[in-house]
This record gives C-alpha cells, sequence and structure tokens, in this order.
C-alpha cells in the first residue's frame, strides 16, 4: 500500500468561554466569513479559503482549541493514516460524515502531549453567499469587506512542558512531516521545532517551555496576510479595536513578520503572519540555532516575542 501523505493544515475548532466576543472579533476584527451555524457551531473561513470552513466556533465553559484539523492528499490516505496509528498504539475515534458541518468521514487521536489532531480528506467547497460572492472564479469572497481580512489560514504553533522533539519526532514519524528549522538546547532536546507538509517553512510549530502550565497548550493559531502593507493596516485596525497586541516584527526563524493579538472571548493569541521563505528544495538540510542566538531566531527586529505574559497568555489544547 502506497505510504499515506498530509496535503496541508485544514482548520482549527476552537471552545470560547465568550462566544459574542469571540465571534466579534473573528468576524469584525479579524474579518472572517462564516460560512454557516449549526447546533451553536460557528463555521469561519478567510476570504481566499475554498474549504467550508477554516476556523470552528462554539461556547464552552473551558477555554480551549479542542482539535487541529489536517486534510491528507487522497481519501484511502484518512484510511491509511488510522492503520498506522491504531499499530502503533495510538487509539482513534472516528466521526462520520456531517458531524462536524462540511466535512465527510475523519478520526481524531491524541499526541502524545495530549493535543487532539484530526485527518479527513472529504470537505464541501462550498460557494459564497451572493453578496459577498467574489467575481473572480478563483476567489472564493470578496477581499477587504471588512476588518483585517487575511486571504488563508496558514499554521498552529503548540506549546507544552515536554521537549519539542518528543511532539516532532511523533509529528513526522506517524504523519509524514519535515522538521525545517529547531532550536536546539546543551542537552541536545529541542526547545522549538517548525516542521511542515508543504512549501511553508511550517505548518506547525512546537514551543517547549518546562514551566508551561500542562503538556498540551497552545501558544497561537495564525492567519496569512500578503504584504507587510497589509500588516501596518492590520496593526491600525487592532488599535482602532481597543485590541492590544505585540508587534509588528520580524522572526530570525521562518523570516516573516508578525503580529500578535488576543481574541477576548477565548483568550487564543492570533498571529497576523506575512512574508518569510518558502523551501522548494529535496533535499532540504535542517536549520538548528541555538539557546544564545534567540535574538536574532525568535525576534530578528520588532516587539520581542515571548512564550506568556499578562497580555498574551496560554489556552488548552
Amino acid at each position: 500500500m502506497a505510504i499515506p501523505e498530509i496535503a496541508k493544515l485544514g482548520h482549527f475548532g476552537l471552545v470560547s468561554t465568550d462566544l459574542e466576543k469571540s465571534l466579534w472579533f473573528f468576524k469584525e476584527v479579524l474579518g472572517l466569513e462564516e460560512t454557516e451555524e449549526r447546533d451553536g457551531v460557528h463555521y469561519l473561513r478567510a476570504w481566499g479559503d475554498f474549504e467550508h470552513h477554516t476556523l470552528t466556533i462554539r461556547q464552552g465553559d473551558e477555554a480551549k482549541l479542542d482539535h487541529i484539523a489536517w486534510r491528507t492528499k487522497k481519501p484511502e490516505d484518512v484510511e491509511g493514516f488510522a492503520k498506522i496509528l491504531e499499530e502503533s498504539g495510538t487509539p482513534i475515534t472516528w466521526n462520520e460524515e456531517g458531524i462536524e458541518a462540511g466535512q465527510g468521514k475523519a478520526f481524531r487521536f491524541q499526541m502524545p502531549s495530549g493535543h487532539t489532531l484530526e485527518i479527513y480528506y472529504e470537505m464541501e467547497k462550498t460557494l459564497a453567499d451572493p453578496k459577498s460572492r467574489s467575481v473572480l472564479k478563483n476567489q472564493t469572497h470578496k477581499s477587504w469587506a471588512r476588518g483585517i481580512s487575511p486571504r488563508r489560514i496558514d499554521h498552529v504553533n503548540l506549546l507544552s512542558s515536554l521537549p519539542a522533539n518528543e511532539l516532532a519526532d511523533f509529528l513526522m514519524d506517524k504523519l509524514g512531516f519535515q522538521m525545517r528549522e529547531c532550536v536546539q538546547a546543551p542537552d541536545g532536546s529541542l526547545v522549538g521545532a517548525w516542521l511542515s507538509v508543504t512549501a511553508l517553512v511550517h505548518d506547525i510549530a512546537i514551543s517547549h517551555d518546562p514551566n508551561a502550565a500542562s503538556t498540551n497548550e497552545v501558544h497561537h493559531i495564525s492567519y496569512w496576510l500578503d504584504n507587510a502593507q497589509d500588516l501596518l493596516r492590520a496593526a491600525d485596525i487592532l488599535k482602532e479595536n481597543g485590541i492590544h497586541f505585540k508587534g509588528p516584527g520580524k522572526h530570525g526563524i521562518s523570516q516573516a513578520m508578525y503580529i500578535y493579538a488576543i481574541d477576548p472571548g477565548s483568550g487564543v493569541r492570533v498571529e497576523i503572519f506575512t512574508n518569510g521563505y518558502l523551501i522548494f528544495e529535496p533535499d532540504w538540510e535542517l536549520i538548528v540555532w541555538t539557546l544564545d542566538e534567540m535574538d536574532i531566531g525568535f525576534t530578528y527586529w520588532g516587539d520581542q516575542t515571548d512564550t506568556k505574559t499578562e497580555n498574551n497568555p496560554t489556552i488548552k489544547a
């Protein structure tokens, strides 16, 4: 049987303790479009996302990132990954078609850290409402309809008290991810790992903090803007809406520009992300950074990033 492959990051499942505030932030400030609402779950996407949704939000007693979903390259890859995980002793739970709106049969499982991932292939390519539909046939919604208006979903960064190499090894061994850059501690363990299945430097990143509240926290979710000017416009929009943020700045790792803002409903940190570089080389060699290089690695210039501050909390994943 052919080796199953993951095509891309699909969507985030977010639980908010204040759904009204989260919907205001993600729809009016960030500018995501709502595809539909079903049974209390709101399905959102950016104007350049083609699938039914790239974010779900529902009300809950505890704010958390419920799951991170990945789309496979072929329909049969879903069963292929299920077999690999079960044979390695990782329990899986199947969700039948339609349990999540727009999505076909899928399964969920937990990483060694407790982070929940989902694997699927079938997903509706829902047409936008005629009032918000773009005249461009290669675009779902009108761009710049409101708010910051990112083009698409980009990546997720998970935070854990476990060394980053333990989670990175799982992603590489079981799901076929490639590590692109990393931060290595003097003892050889990894403090950070940036991994992808696409040409991006990272579809997922792992951040290690020995003082993290648990093994399964989330540092941030991310949406993509086209260029640096869009990022500066985003800063104005955040400020006008009373949203505290960090940045703009530029990472050394990935070379991308960023702003970090907090959803006031769930407390999740959202990175608004642009520029950077792409990887097309099939023989890419891992870039290794050391802890004493992090003044450049984490923040090449601009507002220094951090793991957790009063204004930048972390939430469960």
